[in-house]
């Protein structure tokens, strides 16, 4: 066995900072220690940047075991944390090192001395509490499972690792040293990625699904088989499924969908409820079922129930299929770039490890699959998002890898697919552009349809600014200034059909010379500096001296807008000019798309299926910028001219904590369910919407409105099924009432000692991220001390989705967020236990709010917007029929009205905030647990008692 590590590891948390040396000794020390050490000495932590943040030394580096793991293990799940990583390497015994971790007992808290030397034994089950000196040893027995797998011949990611150390210790990666002392080389030289990567294989189109019914009694039998022998027998969830089946059947008559609009509680079973007739119809039809998701995080618990429908691996690949954006997935022609010299510094060493994903990931995304979402966070996200697929620098059959894109390989898939798990923006997408698939799909599910609206909102609003002009740009002439990447203008990826082509050529010369009018790279500087180039730049300009001569909030640090009305003079004249640029870039782009579809019906000899692909994928592109381009022209007239009803127009220039980074004209539809209904519901023979909170407390025509049900000529069918969970007994509704509204101070000590009466285990929403960070600032340490970790959206340097998977693992663990963590959480049993609002969320006064709120009724309508909110936060607070919390509101003047947005059943009493925290220990704290769980029939009065 080769020497153990000679590193010392540093583990650092709001509560104290340890530092174990290479023969197990731990001791606490100071910031001031622990950062010199750690600049003179390579020091082994968990999460670098995280580690660095709780040091306050940001540019802190060392041998990060998260590193170490993605280059171990790619494509496998982890919980960046000691607990999680520990789970992880407890399954993965290493040959000759008996368990994968050699730990005992924990370390003295508070001595720094451990009670016994690490020796051989099992690591810490789930449930135990890492201390922090206990933490800093883990972290050093944990590096040496790690080093170890290495030379174990049973480790399955072998292929591939020998190169890729040799590129990583040339490129200085930390832990290239310790790794090539343990990784032999291969006795035959190991294949490149791209030439093992599979390739995607080009079939037939898919037919018309055929014209089936689905019985209900067909789609409850189904539901039987999916759930299993033995199940639990849910009527509700029976109902459903005999529901959604009629949404399958033909349609009467063009533009009339079989539509259905289902509310169905939690705890029904709605997943499994609308995959047996969907999976149903999809067998007999031959045809596939769009479900569509609004979180990454119901996209995958989607991807796994494939595992009911399909048992049989390779066959589940072929019915269930994922698909998202493009922008989500790795471009196999940038990682190429980026090996060969394109990324320098740590940019490179992150390519390298997703070069080593890449050989074994599931599908290619990026973006909330199998890449640990952790990972690019540890390169302070350098240089990850240029792996992806970036708007408008797609070669398509161009690209020398097109035959194994992720992409596109993804794409056919789901035209064979019978289950294909979408997002409500792709759909809508493909939908609006018409391609994609020669046979688009005519079932679809809206699952969490109750973000249909705001889905619709962003898909069909147009926004004219520097950032989606620089977009347009490169997209025509390619990538500008010092970049070494290939160039992938629209000229380079045209220039054969350019020497073909006479008159094409001319039109793509006009277009690239038109583009150089578009905004350039320095954009925002110049403008600030008052030297704008170019119309475009000069408008936006004007726009910004509009917006600020205007705001009244310009000390907020955050972004600003006004209505687009009684502009002056400037903004007016500096219009035409823009209109005219924009225009001028059009005409040769339209006049080139029709010299393209001429060259395919001429078909020279040179035109092979590659080529073909190519030039369509480029049709297909012109045909959505010129659209992008229409847009943008009907925008810029509208300024000095009058409103249009059916839209709401205004200028806006965005900030974050003060510094611009866009400016812009932007335009919503005063109701998208209108784009909603002709685009993507009138065109689909049926569709399901459904969703735990759809109505909410409204009626039916609420929900019509906000799906797009009303612009139908055919009503929808409702169905509705209230959730079988108890929440009178299993929760309560808190509104404290006696805290200062805007006291900081109150406010951060009002969750401190919440939590604390807890024990941790608590959902903390904010509505303003400036409040979030300041009670963070105030409490984490507290907390820390108390053995309560605290985790903040936007304050901690993860990406949401790893900080939910750190909140779910942890019981005693907490987390604060915004908006994001009000939807689409989902974190059962014990480790969430009570959610804290920080006040009423109540909409932001935007010129698009104002103009809805107008339309639809004033304060009625910000009323059902702030209940839905709430009953989306309430909704994370029970997953279960086991699961039982409070969910506290820190607001006096909360409305009575809004207390419709909590289930029937549930009490909601104001009280004292002394009150709240007695209540919360009382029902919350582990004794109280233990007593509910030794006497099961202990009353909820009882028990709040």
């Amino acid at each position: 066995m080769t020497a153990s590590l000679p590193y010392p590891a540093l583990y650092a948390t709001h509560g104290g900072i340890w530092i174990a040396d290479p023969e197990g000794r731990v001791r606490g020390v100071g910031r001031g220690e622990a950062i010199a050490r750690a600049a003179e000495t390579p020091m082994v932590m968990l999460n670098a940047p995280l580690v660095g943040q709780r040091l306050g030394y940001p540019d802190l580096s060392g041998l990060d075991l998260l590193e170490l793991f993605a280059f171990v293990h790619p494509a496998r799940f982890v919980v960046p944390t000691p607990k999680g990583l520990a789970g992880v390497l407890r399954s993965s015994p290493v040959r000759g090192g008996g368990s994968a971790v050699a730990l005992t007992e924990g370390l003295a808290k508070g001595s720094g001395q451990p009670l016994h030397q690490p020796s051989a034994g099992p690591p810490p089950h789930a449930g135990e509490d890492f201390d922090g000196a206990y933490a800093a040893a883990f972290l050093l027995e944990a590096a040496e499972t790690l080093l170890s797998t290495l030379e174990d011949p049973a480790w399955p990611e072998r292929e591939g690792a020998w190169a890729s150390a040799q590129s990583l210790y040339r490129l200085r990666w930390p832990w290239a040293a310790a790794v090539a002392q343990r990784l032999k080389r291969p006795e035959r030289d190991e294949r490149w990625l791209f030439s093992k990567l599979p390739e995607w294989e080009e079939g037939g189109a898919r037919g018309q699904p055929r014209p089936v019914r689905v019985a209900p009694e067909d789609a409850v039998e189904r539901l039987a088989r999916l759930t299993g022998q033995g199940a639990e027998a849910r009527e509700g969830q029976k109902d459903y499924a005999a529901a959604a089946a009629g949404a399958f059947g033909p349609r009467v008559a063009d533009g009339l969908p079989n539509m259905l609009l289902a509310e169905a509680g939690t705890g029904i079973g709605k997943t499994l409820g609308y995959l047996a007739p969907a999976s149903l119809w999809a067998e007999k039809a031959d045809g596939a079922v769009w479900v569509s998701t609004y979180t990454k995080a119901l996209q995958r618990q989607l991807d796994k129930e494939g595992l009911r429908l399909f048992p049989d691996a390779i066959e589940r690949k072929k019915k269930v299929v994922v698909r998202k954006g493009r922008e989500n997935y790795l471009c196999l022609l940038n990682l190429e770039d980026a090996l060969q010299g394109g990324f320098a510094g740590r940019a490179a060493i992150l390519a390298q490890l997703v070069a080593r994903w890449a050989a074994y990931t599931k599908d290619g995304d990026m973006v909330g699959g199998d890449l640990p979402g952790w990972l690019p966070t540890l390169f302070r996200r350098a240089g990850s998002t240029a792996l992806t697929d970036r708007r408008g620098e797609c070669v398509y059959a161009g690209c020398p890898h097109y035959r194994k894109c992720f992409i596109e390989r993804a794409a056919r898939a789901s035209q064979d697919a019978d289950i294909v798990i979408a997002n409500h923006a792709l759909v809508m997408v493909n939908a609006a552009r018409g391609r994609e698939s020669g046979n688009p799909p005519t079932r679809l599910i809206f699952d969490e349809g109750h973000h249909l609206f705001d889905a619709a909102d962003s898909t069909f609003g147009v926004a004219l600014s520097g950032q989606e002009a620089i977009e347009m740009r490169r997209w025509l002439i390619g990538p500008e200034g010092k970049s070494r990447g290939r160039r992938r203008g629209l000229s380079a990826r045209l220039s054969d059909v350019a020497s073909y082509d006479e008159q094409g050529a001319l039109a793509l010369d006009a277009a690239v010379q038109a583009a150089g009018l578009l905004p350039g790279d320095g954009w925002i500087g110049r403008i600030a500096e008052g030297v704008p180039f170019g119309p475009l730049e000069k408008l936006l300009s004007a726009v910004r001296g509009t917006v600020y001569a205007r705001a009244s909030a310009q000390d907020a640090g955050y972004g600003l807008e006004t209505e687009m009305a009684e502009l002056d003079g400037d903004i007016v004249a500096a219009a035409q000019p823009a209109a005219e640029a924009l225009e001028a870039l059009m005409r040769p782009l339209m006049a080139l798309a029709k010299r393209l579809e001429a060259v395919l019906e001429d078909a020279p000899d040179w035109l092979d299926a590659q080529a073909r692909a190519r030039i369509e994928g480029a049709i297909a592109g012109l045909s959505w910028r010129t659209g992008t381009l229409s847009a943008w022209i009907a925008l810029v007239s509208r300024l000095g001219g009058p409103a249009d009803p059916d839209f709401v127009d205004w200028l806006g220039v965005e900030r974050a904590e003060g510094r611009e980074y866009d400016i812009g004209l932007h335009r919503r539809w005063l109701d998208p369910t209108r784009p909603l209904a002709e685009t993507v519901l009138k065109p689909a023979h049926g569709v399901i919407v459904t969703s735990a909170t759809l109505r909410g407390s409204e009626d039916w025509g609420a929900a019509e409105a906000r799906t797009g049900a009303w612009h139908l000529d055919r009503p929808p069918l409702h169905f509705e099924a209230p959730s079988p969970f108890d929440y009178g007994a299993n929760s309560e509704v808190l509104i404290v009432t006696d805290l200062k509204r805007g006291d900081i101070p109150q406010l951060a000590g009002a969750y401190a000692r919440l939590i604390e009466a807890a024990e941790g285990g608590t959902l903390g929403l904010f509505t303003a991220i400036q409040r979030l960070k300041a009670v963070h600032a105030r409490i984490a340490d507290r907390l820390a001390r108390a053995g309560l970790p605290l985790y903040a959206q936007h304050v901690d340097p993860m990406d949401t989705g790893t900080l939910v998977d750190i909140f779910r693992d942890d019981p005693r663990a907490s987390l604060i967020g915004t908006d994001a963590l009000r939807d689409g959480v989902d974190v059962p049993g014990h480790s969430l236990r009570l959610v804290v609002m920080e006040g009423v969320p109540w909409p932001r006064p935007t010129v698009l709010h104002a103009a809805r709120r107008a339309a639809g009724g004033g304060s009625a309508y910000d009323d059902r917007v702030v209940r839905a909110r709430m009953a989306q936060a309430f909704g994370r607070l029970i997953r279960r029929a086991e699961d039982r919390g409070l969910f506290v509101l820190l607001s006096a003047a909360a409305p009575s009205r809004l207390m419709t947005a909590f289930p029937p059943g549930v009490a909601i009493s104001r009280v004292t905030f002394d009150e709240a925290v007695a209540r919360v220990r009382a029902r919350l704290s582990s004794a109280a647990f233990l007593v509910q769980e030794s006497d099961p029939d202990v009353t909820a009065s009882e028990r709040a008692e």
